[in-house]
């Protein structure tokens, strides 16, 4: 026969026993909605790799598009001699913007090396002014509708230049890696994530993506890193 004391504590052994159940049972929710939220989670993450990828890939292109233009390596080359040139910031803009640092645009005629295309309205945006006369080595990325028409495009060209470019191509590899591990694993960069960071680095592991990460990352870095330091002795 139980006393009142062996009867309230078996009374307190079996409430203690219903609280721990019941925060099991809330600390490992099986409903739907948490399943679904479980999903959202691992699309975010699927979605925010999705943006490192897109980023990555127009990063690398560009850099390498403006890079092959600038090392003579795309387009046509050729001389455009100089009629004018004029600055063409406004006077109330920063001369160290972005938009600002090639703020003179001179105005001439251009002739291929191979002569085959010519343009008698042909303008480049250039650091600083030029007498009249004076031969710009150029480089033209789309040729004029006519040798009158005006509408062709050139860039000035240097292989410093050209190296900050290459250096953005390399550095695009960085984002692209990262993209393809958060692709592959559902780790989501942005906010909270379903899949943790060392549970998608195991998953990384079993397969090539670890590999291609670190591939693409160590690439990117020393690659970056040796393009904008040539760019600084060339």
């Amino acid at each position: 026969m139980l006393t009142p004391q062996s009867a309230e504590e078996e009374k307190d052994f079996v409430v203690m026993a219903q609280t721990r159940s019941t925060g099991k049972d809330k600390g490992t929710d099986r409903s739907p909605a948490a399943g679904l939220v479980g999903r959202a989670f691992g699309r975010l993450g699927r979605w925010g790799g999705l943006v490192f990828l897109l980023a990555g890939l127009a990063l690398s292109g560009w850099g390498a598009y403006e890079g092959a233009y600038l090392a003579g390596w795309a387009g046509t080359h050729g001389t455009l001699t100089v009629k004018q040139c004029e600055v063409s910031y406004p006077n109330n803009a920063s001369r160290s913007s972005h938009n600002n640092r090639r703020p003179v645009r001179c105005e001439g005629s251009f002739v291929s090396d191979d002569g085959k295309s010519k343009d008698a309205a042909a303008a480049v945006q250039v650091r600083h002014r030029y007498a009249k006369g004076a031969e710009l080595a150029v480089q033209q990325t789309d040729a004029p509708t006519t040798a009158t028409s005006g509408n062709g495009d050139y860039v000035q060209g240097g292989m410093d230049r050209a190296w900050r470019f290459f250096g953005a191509f390399f550095g695009g590899w960085v984002l692209t890696g990262l993209g393809v591990f958060c692709l592959a694993t559902g780790y989501a960069p942005f906010g909270p994530s379903r899949v943790s960071y060392d549970e998608a680095w195991e998953a990384a592991g079993r397969g090539v993506t670890r590999p291609v990460l670190l591939g693409m990352i160590g690439v990117g870095i020393v690659g970056a890193g040796v393009s904008f330091l040539v760019s600084y002795f060339v």
